[in-house]
């Protein structure tokens, strides 16, 4: 390797650390003193100088100040609006002074309204995220610390274990059995290994074993790196920059998106149709298109966008004050709609704090010698922080002296088990800790009570009976094997070999005092819950009977390898409990349960837990998950806590059934106001409603939907899953709206028959669209009878006020402007008595349709 030329190092134009092709190459000394640090890593004050540097050279990656304008922008951006400016701008150029001004400034102050609730809604989702740290462990001043991932700079030192992620891509400087999943970059199924050297530049990315990825993960092992590259300058950061990757569309967006669309096209061919036919009636053309594209904007859901973002953000301002943590705002409606939660029972179903109940030799007696080497392997081990460790250490306190750890050979999945290689005395004892099973296939003998040693095929079967009976008895149960290894220093995976079985540890999570009433109550609300564990058939069963779970209704994962996935979906369904389940069984079961119709949520907090979590509908993982579960996971738990979970759920439902009222709203009367104010302009000899004031209609009926994400929510709204439904909303539509278009053309009967005049007929129209439209809000927004249910005060607040300013408008000085004139008592009453009348008949359909809705 050493005829490979090594390049120079460039410079880095924003002033940070040497930009460098390929470092697979690189001497690790030349790598070192390239960056500016040492094997000890940075210095505090270079770290942060770095990282200020990076963020003057990269202004426009602050979220605020990119976000801020980009989303104030967004409210213009729709044709629809853009063209309605346009030709205001042309009506300005050709003479025209007050209609244009007056439609420009409600374009604008409705694109402000949407801007204003927006950025608020951005501005509380940005703090709840900072409410979930994922962090990394680096050498700063020769000292272990640990900081935001985001602060890592070139030139740090990343302290390796597993479930790390990898905060930059970074060269190998230490590694002990170092695995990391490369999946995401490489899409390599296994775990690749990885260790310090160099190699060729040419070397192809997914074999340069002596590179970490940014976006990978550690699986087992420990280690050292360094980090070389940070964010847009990554291997992942360039792809993502390339492709513009984003989330995969979740069924709410998709709902939304195909509910848009449904109404652009409705609006396009009325929108045409409306222009064609006032052109051949010889109408200004100008006004014509003026009064079209205004329609245009009263019939599309310009503010859904603003309606979604407000009440997905509040909705995770309400989750978070009961402790849970939205990190993607479009999974709330999915976590409303889960149907299936699968998790492990750890922490979940159980308190989640392991106690060593016994230490028992072969023939079943407690044993001080098995605990001590049980104590001497947990103490010694350097890998990730585990439950089972913990207890053990709890227990009972050895003295260490005397002893000395040498080496260790790390814990994974496939082998479930963890040796650590002592000196004690001249003595050098490799002892293993793990599953039972994974125990005692690494060993030839077992060692008795008296110190004798047999056959293992002689004590296996009492091994595996008392393993059993342990296990009827809910009891997570653990084997400890030892070998002596003479002088040797080191050890490895081949070493775990021709062991002497010691004896069992068995270990007690006890159930939550409330887990089997949690259970009841998600079972109440739809959501049944399924037991993914490791643990064998006998404890598995034993802890779902405990909370009120079929102990019947089992799969194992060696039954689930005889399952093909056609079969799957229909099995996985009738099972409460899989046992026995390997990582990489965890994402089938989720793929199968999407595939028989449920909205599948997964909540797992492990290193193998990402990839289900992705596959999962509703990722859910917790605070103290490692940072891999917590960077795939779209809901994050303050607490683990089936109980958080359920509050969850119902504020998840709470929120999807504010979004859909205005969905409601924008399918029933503003719709039909519009499409009736369509025909009508076909029979007038004049515009039913001008541009300026059809926009105003618009702007004020859109004011009290702003408030909806406040609103009450009916009980029986939060009794079951509920779904995006576009066939169901289109029966809504076309109910509704022909209801609204009814009472409208009764209007327009009235204002004929009473010789109203233009003016007199316009702000007639006017008050009635408004007042009509802003009072259905009332009604469609429950499916109980309006008055006995009530809305919320802000919602109540803002539909006064609104038919406040409606009624007292054209007594203002502004009804000049907007081309409104006073209207007599009696015809007000007449307005009053039709709106009333459509309420009450609204209220009727309303009844019918859900009786027959099915919904």
């Amino acid at each position: 390797m050493t005829d490979n030329a090594t390049p120079a190092p460039r410079s880095d134009p924003s002033g940070g650390a040497p930009a460098l092709e390929t470092f697979c190459n690189v001497p690790e000394a030349d790598l070192l003193r390239s960056l500016g640090t040492t094997s000890t890593g940075l210095g505090s004050d270079a770290a942060n100088r770095s990282l200020a540097r990076r963020r003057r050279a990269t202004p426009s990656s602050h979220p605020l100040a990119a976000s801020t304008a980009r989303l104030l922008a967004t409210q213009f951006t729709s044709p629809i609006v853009l063209i309605l400016l346009a030709a205001a701008g042309v009506s300005l150029f050709v003479g025209e002074r007050t209609d244009p001004v007056i439609i420009i400034t409600i374009v604008v102050a409705s694109g402000l309204l949407g801007f204003w609730q927006e950025h608020a809604a951005s501005d509380a989702v940005r703090r709840l995220l900072a409410l979930v740290h994922v962090k990394a462990s680096v050498l700063r001043d020769g000292a272990r610390v640990e900081v935001p991932v985001e602060d890592v700079v070139p030139g740090d030192v990343v302290i390796l274990s597993a479930g790390a992620g990898i905060p930059g891509d970074c060269r190998i400087l230490q590694a002990k059995d170092l695995f990391v999943d490369e999946a995401p970059l490489t899409g390599e199924s296994y775990p690749v290994e990885k260790e310090p050297g160099t190699l060729p530049a040419d070397t192809a990315l997914a074999r340069r074993a002596n590179v970490l990825f940014q976006g990978t993960h550690v699986t087992n092992g420990s280690g050292q790196a360094l980090v070389v590259r940070t964010g847009l300058d990554t291997e992942f950061g360039k792809i993502s920059a390339r492709l513009r990757l984003r989330p995969p569309e979740t069924e709410f967006e998709h709902g939304i998106r195909r509910f848009g669309a449904l109404l652009m096209e409705v609006t396009l061919i009325l929108v045409l149709a409306i222009f064609a036919i006032n052109v051949y009636f010889h109408r200004p053309i100008l006004e014509a298109f003026l009064f079209s594209l205004a329609l245009a904007v009263g019939l599309t859901p310009q503010l859904l966008p603003a309606i979604i973002s407000v009440n997905l953000a509040h909705g995770a301002r309400r989750m978070a004050a009961r402790k849970v943590v939205v990190r993607r705002l479009a999974s709330i409606e999915n976590f409303g709609s889960m149907s299936v939660l699968c998790s492990d029972k750890t922490g979940t179903l159980t308190e989640g704090r392991m106690r060593l109940q016994a230490a028992l030799d072969v023939a079943g007696g407690e044993s001080e010698r098995v605990r001590r080497y049980a104590y001497l392997n947990a103490a010694y081990e350097t890998g990730f922080t585990n439950p089972l460790d913990q207890a053990i250490l709890a227990a009972h306190t050895f003295d260490l002296g005397g002893t000395e750890k040498l080496d260790e050979v790390p814990y994974d999945f496939g082998r479930k088990r963890l040796s650590i290689l002592v000196a004690e005395g001249d003595r050098h004892l490799l002892i293993t800790k793990g599953a039972v099973d994974s125990v005692l296939a690494a060993c030839a003998t077992a060692e008795l009570p008296d110190g004798k040693t047999v056959d293992l095929a002689e004590a296996r079967p009492a091994i595996v009976q008392r393993f059993e009976e342990l296990g009827r008895q809910g009891l997570r149960t653990l084997g400890v094997a030892y070998r002596d290894m003479g002088s040797a220093g080191k050890a490895g995976k081949d070493d775990e070999a021709g062991m002497v079985f010691l004896g069992l540890l068995s270990l007690e999570d006890p159930p939550k005092p409330d887990a089997a009433t949690t259970i009841l109550e998600l079972r109440r609300l739809g959501v049944a819950l399924k037991i993914i564990t490791g643990d064998n058939r006998l404890v598995a069963a034993t802890s779902a009977m405990r909370v009120g779970l079929s102990g019947e209704r089992i799969l194992t994962g060696a039954e689930l390898r005889g399952i093909s996935d056609e079969a799957l979906p229909q099995r996985a369904a009738q099972v409460d409990v899989f046992a026995e389940i390997e990582p990489n069984q965890k994402e089938r079961i989720v793929h199968a349960l999407r595939k028989a119709g449920e909205v599948v949520g997964y909540m797992g907090d492990g290193i193998n837990d990402a990839s289900a979590l992705h596959a999962a509908d509703v990722g859910i993982s917790v605070d103290g998950a490692v940072d891999v579960a917590k960077e795939a996971a779209d809901i994050v738990l303050m607490e683990r806590d089936l109980g958080v979970l359920l509050d969850g759920v119902q504020e998840g439902r709470r929120t999807f059934a504010n979004t859909l009222k205005y969905v409601f709203m924008a399918t029933s009367a503003n719709f039909g106001n519009m499409f009736s104010m369509a025909g009508v302009s076909l029979f007038l000899p004049f515009l039913p409603l001008l541009p300026k004031q059809v926009l105003l209609t618009n702007l004020l009926t859109d004011l009290p939907e702003m408030t909806i994400a406040t609103d009450t929510v009916d009980s029986e709204m939060l009794e079951r899953p509920r779904r995006w439904d576009i066939a169901f909303i289109r029966r809504f539509m076309i109910r509704f709206g022909l209801l609204s278009s009814i009472f409208d053309y009764l209007t327009f009967g009235v204002l004929w028959l009473m010789h109203a005049g233009v003016a007199e007929f316009r702000t007639a129209w006017f008050t009635e669209s408004v007042i009509s439209a802003t009072l259905i809000v009332l009604v469609v927004r429950t499916r109980r009878p309006f008055l006995k249910s009530p809305p919320g005060r802000y919602l109540l607040m803002a539909t006064l006020a609104v038919l406040a300013l409606t009624l007292l408008i054209p007594w203002t000085p502004l009804a000049a402007l907007l081309g409104f004139s006073r209207l007599p008592a009696k015809l007000l009453l007449a307005i009053g008595a039709i709106v009333a009348g459509y309420v009450l008949a609204a209220e009727a359909a309303k009844r019918r349709f859900y009786q027959h809705a099915g919904w």
